[in-house]
């Protein structure tokens, strides 16, 4: 094929397969290309690169860091991704960053209900509201606690978030994520992480959708250590798919809006800025099915800490202490024997949010709804219901299978502090507790803590 030729073919748009072809593995050194021959061989950039293209490098971590934590890619686009006009400011809408200062942290056990989708046109964008969150996203540490819901595609918007890497977990409808290295489609059970600064759009699938996000202004998730559990287990590497390269080539006015010091910028281009015809390297989107994860628990007695159940992980410098925490509870089989089989009552020098896909979770039979969230902070006193407590102390135990569930947590060890509008919001239930004097008036009381042993004890 002559140079002219293959210049040619790289000018109309390469949609991937309806089956959307992938690679699979985490973190490994991928590499794809839309056209053939618009890779290079045996340099990441030549004097000329193929096709006419332009070779960029995007690193997602510094040049010096250990060859095992460097995360780049080498991209070969139609356009620099320089050429483009300044960005302007645009409104925050509902979209807010860490430092949370707007209200004070709060010690009590927080609910709420499910985030309704509004009326209005509204994308992905424009339906992101912040639950809360910690750190500074400027010094690169903590996390932002989303909700998204939107009812119409990003058709001629894109976005880039230079603030942190994000986390998406539907939970209604799904999603046709089209980024720069190429396209992803995830729905409710299945997860996607778009990397710090990759541009993407979010098409809808289904209608409307709604969901979690994870804004991730730390270290890049990872896949936890497995420790004693061996060489295989948890989330597997092998099942992490990222996208083959896919590209478009549209001289039309677009919006990129860009997430940056916790503001949204815009600018508007004349050409889609997902113009990357191949690409190789490490630092890409990638999605996940929740359902491929191999759950570990007892066969014997007692309840495992619930770190069994991490999925991904943001580490800190402090070996074990978490930036963040990707935690799902998945179905599965309880069989411990003389065993509380529901998490037990818990405080934690962790934060804990937790949000729930569908079904119900196994330690709130009540009150908790898929789509609703609820949040535990450092060292809040939390634990199974009143009506879950009764049940799980008195039943006849034998194997159980826990079906039709999906909850999940982002663990943080910083304090999650809400924002104001999340506090003020309607769908915020403030008479949400746990009934502890039922469940204390269901149990009768000790003799030795009698008024008549406690007397004739001293005697």
């Amino acid at each position: 094929m002559s140079e002219t030729t293959a210049v040619t073919a790289t000018r109309t748009r390469i949609d991937a397969p309806a089956a959307l072809d992938h690679l699979t593995g985490f973190g490994n050194h991928h590499a794809t290309e839309a056209v053939a021959g618009a890779l290079p061989v045996g340099r990441n950039s030549p004097q000329r690169a193929p096709l006419g293209l332009y070779a960029e490098q995007i690193s997602g971590t510094a040049f010096t860091r250990p060859r095992g934590a460097n995360a780049r890619s080498w991209v070969y686009r139609i356009r620099p991704s320089a050429a483009h006009p300044p960005f302007r400011r645009i409104g925050n809408g509902d979209l807010r960053t860490a430092p949370f200062t707007e209200v004070e942290p709060d010690p009590n056990r927080l609910r709420w209900n499910a985030c309704p989708i509004p009326d209005q046109p509204c994308d992905f964008v424009d339906g992101l509201f912040t639950v809360g969150g910690n750190g500074d996203a400027m010094t690169h540490a903590g996390i932002g606690v989303h909700w998204y819901r939107a009812n119409r595609s990003m058709t001629d918007r894109y976005l880039v978030d230079a603030d942190g890497e994000l986390l998406l977990v539907p939970q209604q409808g799904r999603l046709l994520l089209d980024t720069e290295l190429g396209r992803l489609q995830v729905g409710p059970g299945e997860i996607a992480v778009v990397p710090r600064g990759i541009r993407f759009r979010v098409e809808l699938l289904d209608g409307s959708t709604r969901g979690y996000v994870c804004e991730n202004y730390g270290a890049p998730f990872t896949l936890p250590e497995r420790g004693p559990i061996g060489a295989n287990g948890l989330a597997n590497e092998r099942d992490f798919r990222y996208p083959v390269a896919a590209y478009e080539d549209r001289d039309e006015p677009v919006q990129v809006v860009q997430k940056f010091g916790g503001n949204l910028w815009a600018a508007d281009y004349d050409h889609s800025p997902l113009d990357v015809v191949a690409w190789h390297g490490t630092y890409a989107p990638y999605a996940y099915d929740l359902a491929r994860f191999m759950t570990i628990g007892t066969i014997s007695f007692d309840h495992p800490d619930p770190s069994i159940f991490t999925v991904l992980t943001s580490p800190t410098d402090t070996p074990g202490l978490a930036n963040a925490d990707f935690v799902i509870f998945p179905p599965r089989w309880l069989v411990g024997e003389d065993t509380f089989r529901p998490p037990w009552f818990h405080r934690n020098v962790m934060s804990e949010f937790m949000g729930l896909v569908h079904g119900v979770y196994d330690a709130k039979a009540e009150g908790f709804v898929p789509g609703g969230a609820s949040l535990h902070n450092t060292f809040a006193s939390h634990g199974p219901d009143a009506e879950t407590y009764a049940r799980a102390s008195s039943v006849e135990l034998a194997p159980q299978r826990v079906d039709d569930t999906l909850a999940f947590m982002f663990e943080s060890r910083w304090t999650i502090v809400p924002t104001a509008g999340w506090r003020s919001t309607p769908f915020w239930p403030r008479g949400s507790r746990w009934e502890t004097t039922s469940m204390c008036a269901s149990r009768p009381r000790r003799a030795c803590c009698s008024e008549s042993s406690h007397r004739s004890s001293r005697g």
